[in-house]
């Protein structure tokens, strides 16, 4: 099938764009590549440092006989359930790497903090940031360079693009993610959601709610929404940095652990084969417009409108907004799992799953083919799906039928939308994103009058006395804009504000129009109520938003792509611009580690350019 006209466009831009930052870093990872293995190259005391604590018959291995040396980068921890299951994936690994002459090092591990916990809590503060941590502690667990591969354990939100951006920093190792696949289906997500909006009105208590949280996440493996979490690993199948249909195979079981060995087969095809795919050659420009596909195609995470622009940048290669934006006016939309749909990642991986969606794509032209991965067998390899032979218990791949419910996953040829789930939104506030996907059609147009908070918990209380309400019914058309800013990457570090979902939610249900606006984040699970996130630039970089007041009328028009406040363009040139609040500057610098990460804060990007703090 002839490739898209769009994605060819958008391709040859990011190019262009691209061409002196790409040539520099493939200037250094070739450099990189054409030395010697490090136990040939490094002195004798740093070998002997290096290998000090390895069993004899490996030292024999890969200091006397020059084997390769597996790094292996692991975010285990049992704080996160998606990465519970990973704690004897070393043992594991390194017994397979032996098999096949080689040799395994946990190069080091990788902070690992989970959003779930941490939501409409300080410690959210940290979470965006967490990612540039995890991206230097990859770095430093590489940095010894006495690996000729590398494997990085990781699943969640912040952690696989801080992995993959750190990785990037060593673009000569092959490199392949291993995951651990989702946890067994509990109450469903729709469910879910109900109970927090009962609990939010006060119709259940916190025994209630706490009730229906634990059945919805109760078990080792990823959270079943389709978040940030679960639209990192649909990207890495889409850019070929998986043993392929890895992604959603549940933990635990022989599958899962066979598919584990084949990480350590696979890189090791990698390096003997001497096939030249490490992985800063397989995410070149092709890589990345097929990852922005695949996300725009299953209606993804929002937060990758920012983790994907900065794993782009190191690899050299520059994306925005604009790029999405332009990919989402053609890209159909193929899925419906929770929140733009009722079906979790598992019902999501038995109606076909990643490879269900790569191949549609591939055949309708919206994806590139001829792509690098760590599969010799090139990105086709993704289409197909991995079981165990009864007898022999090998892997094998098999190509996928039709659709097992097109309730879940449909054909190019009928989409859920011949649109992408994610939109630009555009105006006199700057510019942000909206996932529209999981938003119905009668409220992808919100125009209100404006309630401005400076911090959440102030919206939430709002809410609670009946305030919020009563601004609904106080407009003619029941329209309410909350708007909160000072939540941006230099004012806090740019939380998530999920727990804004389920009052503006209650809101909506009962037949208000409300929407939010804000230079924060929403959490890869933002579901029906329209918001305009990400606003860029953040107020507190003298943005928009700091000269937005209470009674200003917005217009969140999502088909027109427009964001704007209806404020008479000489009255708004006068508008003085407001400045973070002291409580909230001195409030959001000290406690719960965040102390540390005022370097960070200072240093932040714009939400647009990844909110990166290495640039």
């Amino acid at each position: 099938m002839k490739l898209h006209p769009r994605i060819e466009t958008v391709w040859q831009r990011i190019v262009r764009r691209s061409a002196p930052t790409r040539l520099d870093y493939l200037t250094r990872l070739t450099a990189m590549a054409s030395r010697a293995p490090g136990p040939q190259r490094m002195g004798c005391a740093n070998v002997a440092h290096a290998f000090a604590g390895m069993p004899a018959n490996d030292k024999l291995k890969v200091v006397a006989q020059k084997a390769p040396n597996i790094g292996i980068v692991t975010a285990y921890n049992d704080m996160l359930s998606a990465h519970t299951p990973m704690q004897g994936y070393p043992d594991l690994i390194k017994a397979e790497a032996r098999r096949w002459g080689a040799t395994a090092q946990v190069a080091g591990g990788v902070p690992a903090m989970c959003d779930g916990v941490t939501q409409g809590t300080p410690g959210m503060e940290l979470s965006l940031f967490s990612r540039d941590v995890i991206a230097m502690a990859t770095a430093v667990s590489l940095s010894h360079d006495v690996f000729d591969a590398a494997l990085l354990l990781g699943v969640c939100d912040k952690i696989v693009p801080g992995l993959l951006i750190g990785a990037l920093q060593f673009g000569h190792l092959p490199t392949v993610f291993v995951p651990a696949g989702p946890m067994p289906s509990g109450l469903s997500n729709n469910d879910k959601a109900k109970v927090r909006e009962q609990a939010a009105q006060g119709l259940v208590g916190r025994e209630a709610l706490l009730d229906a949280e634990q059945r919805a996440y109760h078990a080792p493996g990823t959270c079943t929404f389709y978040g940030t979490a679960n639209s990192n690993q649909m990207l890495l199948e889409a850019m070929g940095l998986h043993v392929p249909g890895t992604a959603f195979v549940a933990p635990g079981g022989a599958l899962r652990d066979e598919l584990t060995r084949e990480s350590v087969r696979t890189v090791l095809g990698i390096t003997r084969e001497q096939r030249f795919a490490p992985i800063g050659r397989v995410v070149d420009e092709h890589c990345i417009v097929n990852a922005m596909v695949a996300l725009l195609a299953t209606g993804g995470s929002t937060n990758h409108l920012i983790h994907w622009v900065a794993v782009a940048r190191a690899a050299g290669i520059v994306i925005d907004w604009d790029d999405f934006a332009a990919l989402s006016e053609v890209v159909p939309l193929l899925t419906r799992v929770y929140p733009n749909g009722s079906a979790d990642v598992n019902q999501f991986q038995a109606a076909g799953g990643p490879g269900l969606v790569i191949r549609e794509l591939l055949d309708a032209g919206f994806m590139f083919e001829d792509v690098l991965t760590v599969r010799s067998e090139g990105i086709r390899a993704y289409t197909r799906v991995p079981s165990l032979t009864t007898a022999a218990q090998r892997l094998e791949w098999s190509d996928l039928g039709p659709s097992q419910d097109e309730a879940v996953v449909r054909p190019v040829a009928q989409p859920f939308s011949a649109t992408g789930g994610l939109k630009l939104l555009q105006g006199n506030l700057g510019r942000s994103v909206i996932k529209v996907s999981a938003v119905p059609e009668d409220r992808h147009v919100v125009q209100g009058p404006v309630r401005v908070f400076d911090a959440q918990e102030a919206l939430l209380e709002a809410f609670n006395s009946g305030e919020l309400e009563r601004l609904c019914e106080q407009d003619p058309q029941h329209s309410l804009i909350c708007l909160v800013r000072w939540q941006g990457p230099q004012a806090n570090g740019m939380p998530e504000l999920h727990k804004l979902t389920p009052p503006l939610a209650v809101l909506q249900g009962k037949g208000f129009k409300v929407a939010l606006v804000t230079d924060g984040r929403m959490s890869g699970a933002s579901g029906k109520v329209p918001a305009a996130i990400h606003v860029s630039p953040e107020a507190a970089m003298g943005g928009p938003l700091a000269k937005v007041c209470d009674g200003d009328v917005i217009r969140l028009d999502a088909p027109a792509g427009t964001l704007t406040v209806l404020v008479e363009e000489s009255v708004w040139a006068q508008r003085t611009v407001a400045t973070l609040p002291e409580s909230l500057r001195l409030g959001n610098a000290v406690g719960l580690g965040r102390d540390l990460f005022s370097g960070m804060r200072r240093n932040a990007v714009t939400a647009e350019e990844g909110a990166c703090t290495w640039l």
